[in-house]
């Protein structure tokens, strides 16, 4: 590796090791020639997300910011061009992995499209919207994660994307009270309200028994694709299967936690403890694989 693409890589590395995540982010339960590919696509996609999430700027602004970040990236990739401006290592890096692990580029403008909607949705309708805002949120990650690893199966990728959107609502559901700050409220209006449920109870920090009926509806939504996707954690093969089988089981201990705290995410936001993660390393050692 030349001089400057080990600099571009070692720059994602560092993006990646600096910013906290729900689930590990190349971690070291990945195959070691995986790891500066994926922090690559991480570096690429969280300078994205953190253009959108610029809450104090303009909207105009930061919609401008991601059609040139995709810009950037589509010079590199079909011009062959060498990004010059600031954050172009993020740039020399994705264009390499794009090379190297013949990766589909649409997914990553997937990623911007979604990082685009959330500056201009903070609502949703039906439960078919949110999980179209899924496919390009976090469905795209599980499918390059897989194209790293060499995997280009249309059952594995089906079962990936339900693991991702699973991951993707959990996180909602973790996040409603600090979404509501924010005036975000992802869970689809057509559900809380076929349970009687009502925004000024959110307002006041208060989750009736209309929103726990919501929640734990919701919920078992989120579950049914984490079973659904339980064969991508059984089809690969090597130290990536344990990546995932963790991540797998990391995303439904947090429905675990939801569930015992009632759904009261304003008194207290769960999150994984040492000791889950403990747990969580010792149930991926001696995961069982299913039929």
């Amino acid at each position: 590796m030349n001089p400057e693409l080990a600099r571009a890589y070692g720059y994602c590395e560092q993006l990646a090791r600096t910013h906290y995540e729900n689930f590990p982010v190349a971690s070291h339960l990945l195959p070691a020639h995986m790891r500066p590919h994926i922090a690559a696509v991480y570096a690429f996609a969280r300078i994205a997300d953190d253009m959108a999430d610029e809450g104090d700027r303009p909207a105009a602004d930061r919609l401008a910011d991601l059609e040139r970040w995709g810009a950037r990236l589509d010079h590199v990739v079909n011009d062959g061009g060498i990004d010059r401006e600031p954050r172009g290592e993020v740039f020399t890096a994705v264009r390499h992995t794009i090379e190297a692990c013949a990766l589909p580029v649409g997914l990553l403008h997937d990623l911007l499209s979604a990082f685009a909607q959330d500056v201009r949705v903070k609502r949703y309708a039906t439960w078919a919207d949110l999980l179209d805002y899924c496919r390009r949120s976090a469905n795209p990650v599980g499918r390059l994660v897989l194209r790293i690893a060499g995997y280009q199966q249309p059952a594995l990728d089906t079962a990936s994307d339900a693991v991702c959107t699973a991951l993707q609502l959990t996180n909602f559901w973790q996040d409603l009270a600090i979404d509501r700050k924010k005036g975000r409220l992802y869970v689809p209006a057509e559900i809380w309200q076929a349970h009687g449920a009502i925004e000024a109870d959110l307002d006041a920090r208060i989750v009736s028994p209309a929103w726990r009926a919501t929640l734990a509806d919701v919920t078992g939504r989120t579950r049914a694709l984490f079973d659904a996707g339980v064969p991508v954690a059984d089809g690969v093969h090597g130290r990536l299967r344990y990546e995932l089988r963790a991540t797998w089981l990391g995303g439904t201990r947090i429905l675990d936690k939801l569930e015992a705290a009632n759904f009261d995410m304003f008194t207290h936001r769960p999150t994984l403890s040492r000791p889950d993660l403990l747990r969580i390393a010792w149930r991926a050692m001696r995961w069982r694989p299913r039929g």
